[in-house]
Formats: structure tokens, C-alpha cells, sequence
């Protein structure tokens, strides 16, 4: 990841100040693996930015590698010039997330030589961006060390921030069969969608069945694929057929993926895909989502955009659950569940099985390949996204958690998560009309999706605590 670094300096303030604070926080991005673009001393003073010509080489700087910046951070060393700041994000016409970083005076050093102002001058950069109509992403605390364990959590947030912003820019999602039929609440508009930049391809499943046919057991496509799904999980007491077909489906899922250049999809699970083809896609579908190319059931697709943004916050796998069950008169702790397609990296410990809700109603050879196990004790976040259709705008919820270690006995994927004000919460989520559905990671970044998806993508969310 790039960020474009822009030295905030004011002739007046020690001069210094600037020049020690460029040293910093470039050395601070090198040493957590970001790369960085910013004047050099041999651009302008110290390499900050203080008059309207060094905002112009700023500007340009960061025009010419706008297919590289992912970011903007304004760092303060001292007061800094306002005007100049502005400037240059005006200018440059990179439009990325913005950080601005003002840094922290010490009270025993309060003389002209020391003294930083920072925390004033923030207020002022942040009022011409205001006036300019940009948006601008806060550290926590008003000003923070640039040396701190505090500043280095800004750093990992604005990270996802930014991955989330790069991330729904025009992205492409597959729908793969239609809605399942009995279930309504997973509707959602297209057309919002790609009004904002997220288009949706179908295919039928009828075709995922026939290109599937066409495969034959000593493709090399196949057998890949299918020594892939045996290392991936044990999958003791199942038949080898049915992994076969799970080896072919994977193959024709991977192929329209690369085809269509879709970043993730959502599949009509049940119960064509039993009838009709004699497995469950669970497994396939655990396999891409931890590959980090996640997979929703029952063609959710506003849910697998919920799990592709937490993907890109956490930078790890996510999951799609239902919001299942109370735990006992614990009013802070559910259980979440599915059949089940979670990457098996949630999983203490997990086996292939065949998914035992539907095996009375199409038999239990046409339903092996789900992922079955309990998912591990850990820190938690949850988000759903959905299409208001009446109001035409998107929505989305999001909030932390964690899974314990409460004991439960269960089939399919499952764990016990304690939410503090976890009532709450459900009423919000039954009064709002949001679906049953919920994606989940194993990760600590419900304030960066929510910056992300209100600030920055203009969508209307709710952020849970």
C-alpha cells in the first residue's frame, strides 16, 4: 500500500520541526510496509509543503502516480499552512481517503524553539478541506505521537479504510443461479448497486451444470482440484464421486471468476444443486472465500458485498452466517450458524460432512460438501449491507463482538458470539428490515468499514456499540 504524504510546515514555526517530522513519519511507514510519495528537501524546504508553489509540485507529484497512491496522509509537525494543504488535494485530482495527522506538543517545551501548535493548525486545515467539499478521515485523539503504539493503530485503520474505498471501486460480483425461491429476504436492486459502482454478472445454473458435463474425470484441471479439495479438509466417509463433482463444479466456478473478473460470488446452494447435480457447494465455496475470493449462499449477493468489505478491512477471510439462536437467558450471546460454507480458518477444527437440513427432503448422497465444525474462540466483526429499494440508497450495520468458548452441540458450522447490547441490536435489525443474514471476520474493524462506508462511499450505516 501507497500513501501520498504531505508535510504541513508555517515559515513562523520552527523550521525544524518540519524537517524532524517528514524524517518520522517516513520512517514510520517503511517500518510497518507501506510505501510512501512525498516532496523530497530538494523540492522545497525540508520536502514540506508551506507556499502555494510548493502545493503546485506536491500536486503533480501525486497526479503522476495517482495509479499508485492509495492514500493521502497530512501529517502536522507544526501549525502548518492551511491554504497550501488544500491545495494540493484540490489540485492534484487523486481522489483517495485522507488522514489527518497533527502532532502532539510536549508541555515542558512550550517556547517559540518547541512549540508546535499543531493542535490549532489541524482545526484550520480541516476547515478549508470542509469549505472545499472534502472528505477527511480524524485520528481518535486530537493530536498523537507519531512514535506511538496509537498512531500505529491510525496507521492499521486507515489502511482498511483505505483497501475498503480502492476496493468497491467498480467491482464485480457473480450471481450464480437464481434467488433461491423460499427466500425473499435476500431481494436486493441492481440498479443501486451499480449506481454505486458494483455491477453483478449471472449465470445460470443450469449452464454451470452443463459446462460441468463436459469435464472428464483425467483433466488435469480436475485432478488438481480434486487433490486441492482432499488437502484442504478430511474428508473421511464421503464418496469419491461426489468430491468429483465438487472437483468439476469448482473448476467451472474458478474458470467464469477468472472470465468475468468477478472479486467474489454468490451461489443458488439449495436444492437445484442437490437435485439436479447431487452435491451441496459448501466446500467449493469455503475454498474461495478462503482463498480470499469469498462466496455467499443462496445467492446473497448484498451479503457477499458484506463479507467482500470485510475482507478488504481485516485483510482476511470472511463468512456468512445466519443469526440463529439465543444461548440460554444470556441476553448478550447468540449462536450463529450455516450448513456450512465458512473458510475453514474460523474453525477449531472442521471435517466435510453432508448437510443434514435438507438430506430428508433430497437424500443424504445428493447433500455431501458441507464444512462442519465449531468455530474457534476470537475476537469478532460483523456487517450486513442491503438495498433500500423505497428510499433507493444503500444501508449497512456493522459492529465487534467476540466467539466464545461456551459449550454447544451442534451440526454444521457454528459458534457462540457475545455482543454487548446484542438486544439492541436485533431490534435495530428486525425494525430496519435487514435480512437474517450477516457477515463476519475475524478481525477488530467495524470503525474503519463504518469511516469507509459513511464518509467516504455515502452510505447510510449504523454503527453498533
Amino acid at each position: 500500500m501507497t500513501f501520498g504524504v504531505i508535510v504541513g510546515n508555517r515559515g513562523f514555526f520552527p523550521d525544524l520541526l518540519a524537517k524532524q517530522g517528514r524524517e518520522n513519519i517516513l520512517n514510520i511507514l517503511k517500518r510497518n510496509g507501506y510505501e510512501a510519495v512525498c516532496l523530497t528537501d530538494k523540492d522545497s524546504k525540508f520536502g514540506s509543503v508551506e507556499t502555494y508553489a510548493d502545493a503546485g509540485k506536491c500536486a503533480k507529484l501525486f497526479h503522476n502516480n495517482a495509479d499508485k497512491i492509495d492514500g493521502i496522509i497530512v501529517t502536522l509537525p507544526n501549525f502548518g499552512d492551511e491554504k497550501g494543504v488544500a491545495e494540493v488535494i484540490k489540485s492534484a485530482g487523486v481522489n483517495v481517503p485522507i488522514l489527518i495527522h497533527a502532532e502532539s506538543d510536549d508541555a515542558a517545551k512550550m517556547q517559540i524553539a518547541n512549540r508546535r501548535d499543531s493542535f490549532c493548525g489541524k482545526i484550520s486545515v480541516c476547515n478549508n478541506l470542509r469549505q472545499s467539499g472534502v472528505p477527511f478521515t480524524l485520528t481518535k485523539s486530537h493530536t498523537v505521537k507519531v512514535n506511538s503504539p496509537e498512531f500505529k493503530k491510525e496507521l492499521d485503520d486507515f489502511a482498511s479504510v483505505c483497501r475498503i474505498v480502492k476496493g468497491l471501486k467498480n467491482v464485480r460480483f457473480g450471481a450464480l443461479g437464481a434467488r433461491t425461491g423460499a427466500f425473499n429476504t435476500v431481494r436486493y436492486s441492481e440498479k443501486i448497486l451499480e449506481l454505486a459502482g458494483i455491477s453483478v454478472e449471472t449465470l445460470d445454473l443450469s449452464e454451470a451444470f452443463g459446462r460441468c458435463e463436459k469435464l472428464k474425470e483425467n483433466d488435469k484441471a480436475v485432478k488438481d482440484k480434486l487433490a486441492s479439495i482432499k488437502k484442504y479438509v478430511t474428508t473421511a466417509g464421503v464418496p469419491n464421486q461426489a468430491i468429483l463433482k465438487m472437483a468439476k463444479f469448482a473448476c467451472v466456478v474458478d474458470n467464469w471468476v477468472k472470465d468475468a473478473n468477478l472479486a467474489g460470488t454468490a451461489i443458488q446452494c439449495w436444492t437445484s444443486m442437490e437435485e439436479f447435480f447431487g452435491i451441496v457447494p459448501c466446500t467449493v465455496m469455503s475454498m474461495m472465500s478462503q482463498g480470499l475470493v469469498p462466496s455467499a449462499c443462496e445467492v446473497d449477493i448484498t451479503g457477499l458485498l458484506g463479507m467482500y468489505i470485510l475482507q478488504l478491512a481485516g485483510n482476511s477471510p470472511s463468512a456468512l452466517l445466519d443469526w440463529n439462536n439465543n444461548y440460554g437467558n444470556n441476553p448478550e450471546k447468540c449462536m450463529l450458524f450455516h450448513c456450512s460454507n465458512l473458510p475453514k480458518s474460523f474453525f477449531k477444527s472442521a471435517k466435510m460432512d453432508y448437510q443434514a437440513i435438507i438430506a430428508g427432503s433430497v437424500g443424504k448422497d445428493n447433500t455431501y460438501g458441507t464444512i462442519v465444525g465449531k468455530i474457534a474462540p476470537n475476537k469478532a466483526t460483523f456487517c450486513r449491507v442491503a438495498t433500500d429499494d423505497t428510499a433507493g440508497v444503500i444501508t449497512a450495520y456493522a459492529g465487534q463482538g467476540e466467539f466464545t468458548n461456551d459449550a454447544i452441540n451442534s451440526f454444521g458450522g457454528y459458534g457462540v458470539i457475545k455482543i454487548k447490547n446484542l438486544q439492541t441490536l436485533l431490534q435495530y435489525i428486525c425494525k430496519a428490515g435487514f435480512e437474517h443474514h450477516v457477515a463476519v471476520n475475524i478481525c477488530s474493524k467495524a470503525d474503519a468499514i463504518t469511516e469507509a462506508l459513511d464518509n467516504y462511499m455515502g452510505w447510510d450505516i449504523y454503527r453498533h456499540v
